[in-house]
């Protein structure tokens, strides 16, 4: 593999000492991962963070070696991670996505849906201007992969975005991570959470 394209990181963990192994999420190739050296290093700590925009370069000099990645920063939402409610929702986005799409197999409409909900999450001034986008984007998913998932008609209403919200735990967890619910839905109930305490408040 051989290719340069705009891509959103998705996920990343540590490999030996200073590197890194990342997922990202492109256009019109899908899903694709990738060796990054020195990836845990200081320069490049503050771009390895999931929901950053990339400008991603992957080579590889054949198909079953994992193809060495140089990554460049266009759009940090860094900020928002230090935020617990917006930070709550890119980490639950990304690790769905991370978790459940298949490698290089393209889904333009959800790379499209999962931009378009990270710029609101980071520039909506609460979760009232990013819930509905959270909720099509996740019914989205479970479209995509075979799963259902009618986008709900969800209206203004705060109350009835999270119940929306709500209604989708089950499906995810049962179809879309049914080997993984654990581990990965724990990201989605803490954002339930937080979401509940502003329905509550």
């Amino acid at each position: 593999m051989n290719l340069r394209a705009p891509a959103i990181l998705i996920a990343t963990r540590a490999h030996a000492e200073t590197a890194a192994i990342v997922r990202l999420l492109t256009e019109e190739h899908g899903l694709v991962a990738g060796y990054v050296a020195g990836g845990r290093g200081r320069q490049l700590r503050p771009v390895m963070i999931p929901g950053n925009a990339v400008e991603v370069e992957l080579r590889s000099r054949s198909a079953n070696q994992l193809p060495f990645a140089r990554i460049e920063l266009t759009h940090s939402r860094a900020p928002w991670m230090t935020e617990p409610l917006p930070a709550a929702a890119i980490q639950w986005a990304c690790a769905l996505a991370a978790s459940t799409l298949p490698e290089r197999y393209p889904y333009p409409a959800l790379y499209s849906a999962l931009d378009g909900l990270l710029t609101a999450i980071c520039h909506a001034p609460s979760a009232r201007g990013w819930l509905a986008a959270m909720v099509a984007y996740e019914a989205m998913l479970l479209r995509e992969l075979g799963y259902g998932g009618e986008r709900p008609d969800m209206g203004g209403d705060f109350a009835a975005q999270f119940a929306a919200f709500r209604a989708l735990h089950r499906p995810i967890r049962d179809y879309l991570l049914a080997e993984r619910a654990r581990d990965v839905m724990a990201a989605r109930t803490a954002l339930g959470e937080r979401l509940a305490r502003m329905i509550e408040g």
